[in-house]
């Protein structure tokens, strides 16, 4: 039954239904063909996987990022940016790896960062003659760093599941995230001796310090963000949930009283955005959860992990099989999904083996992300195309490097713990 069970979820994502449905679909199917589970177990199965206290952090994030993007904080996250990397060769390319870098920090999630920052600097790169494969893969690709970097909602939405702290998770993404901006602004750099990419060997002009100086006063409260929302997990003032309202709070300031581009008659149409985001998350965590749950009972977790187990009796080799077989799913099957529905799977493996439950929750965010930018189901890429307004094949034959720097980065934090574990450590013992 749990052959036909993925089956049947590949067609239905093959023939182009919602993940939503199509993940509820083989979890009431599933449920309803055993005749020993009664239907009510669907919806309550769907309630137990949102009815987590960590999870009220995620409206937060997402209302707070909402705030940031129609405050205009992406639009001087790029200038400042620009500022800093566009005298370089291919500086378009650094300054849209640096900005979302930076924009990272006050929003969760990869796709709405590679909407927010590949919308501002697509129409300037292709101006510059810029090619949009180039410009989808980068935007995608860079993206990423917006669910690494934290706040992120996947790291909430995996801390809650997996019992691991938030607070913990986020620490650990940092250095990580660092790692992935500079091994793409390392690809920008060489595909600049590519002779295919002669607008990428142009240079900026001259780094100017003044010029930096002029934009710093509009961008600093941006930068804040992380250091007062980090900085109060930290010290222990409040919590990673807690620490979502605190984001909404100055998100709000800023937008309202700093940038002033957002007036009471904008906020209901931002809260409604913030909503609709907010219930499709939701919605996928709730029929995933299901779905998930109906796996452990037909013991799938048991049977994978016995399997895994067979395979070797090192852990690092067990953990590089588990991260193959996300890579893999991810490239058909949405991101967030796959996670919640082997986030028991996960558990058992680190429990197993004592793997540090943030180094392999860091990993685990990481893989998926990267599920997200490999063809042929890569919501950012598609993202992406749109932006450029290229063709989804050429942005496929441009994204293979970058995809490759961030395989990369998962292998360096996968051989080198410490990347994701030594500022938790150090900081919240």
């Amino acid at each position: 039954m749990l052959i036909a069970l993925f089956l049947i979820l590949l067609a239905l994502i093959f023939l182009s239904v919602p993940v939503v449905v199509a993940i509820g679909v083989v979890a009431l199917g599933g449920i309803l063909a055993l005749p020993e589970l009664a239907p009510v177990e669907f919806p309550r199965k769907m309630f137990a996987a949102v009815d987590s206290f960590s999870l009220l952090a995620l409206p937060y994030f997402i209302l707070a990022g909402e705030l940031m993007v129609r405050g205009g904080m992406s639009r001087r996250l790029v200038e400042f940016a620009e500022t800093l990397v566009g005298h370089l060769r291919g500086g378009l390319g650094h300054a849209t790896v640096l900005a979302n870098m930076i924009f990272a920090n006050v929003t969760g999630s990869s796709v709405a960062s590679t909407s927010a920052i590949g919308s501002l600097m697509a129409p300037e790169m292709k101006a510059r003659g810029y090619q949009g494969g180039f410009i989808a893969s980068l935007a995608a690709t860079s993206g990423v760093i917006g669910a690494i970097i934290p706040p992120s909602m996947v790291m909430v939405v995996y801390g809650s599941m997996a019992g691991v702290s938030i607070g913990g998770l986020f620490l650990g993404g940092f250095l990580p995230g660092f790692l992935i901006t500079a091994l793409l602004m390392l690809v920008v750099h060489l595909h600049g001796y590519h002779p295919d990419f002669p607008e990428i060997r142009a240079t900026g002009g001259r780094f100017r310090l003044s010029a930096v100086a002029e934009t710093l006063p509009r961008v600093w409260v941006a930068v804040l963000a992380p250091v007062i929302i980090l900085g109060g997990i930290m010290a222990g003032i409040f919590t990673a949930t807690e620490a979502g309202v605190v984001a909404c709070f100055y998100a709000l300031i800023v937008a309202m009283f700093v940038y002033r581009s957002v007036t009471v008659r904008d906020l209901p149409k931002i809260l409604l955005n913030s909503a609709v985001t907010t219930t499709v998350v939701l919605a996928i965590i709730a029929v995933a959860g299901a779905l998930g749950w109906l796996l452990t009972y037909l013991n799938f977790t048991e049977i994978v992990g016995s399997w895994l187990l067979g395979v070797s009796s090192k852990g690092w080799v067990v953990l590089l099989v588990l991260l193959g077989i996300m890579l893999v799913l991810t490239m058909f099957i949405e991101s967030l999904a796959v996670l919640i529905i082997l986030t028991p799977l996960i558990v058992k493996i680190g429990s197993t083996f004592g793997f540090d439950p943030i180094h392999l929750g860091i990993l685990m965010v990481i893989a998926t992300q990267i599920g997200g930018t490999t063809p042929p189901v890569a919501v950012c890429l598609f993202v992406g195309t749109s932006i450029a307004g290229c063709s989804y094949d050429e942005t496929i034959r441009r994204c293979w490097p970058f995809v490759g720097a961030l395989l990369l980065a998962l292998l360096a934090v996968f051989l080198i713990p410490g990347l994701a574990t030594w500022l938790p450590h150090t900081f919240l013992k």
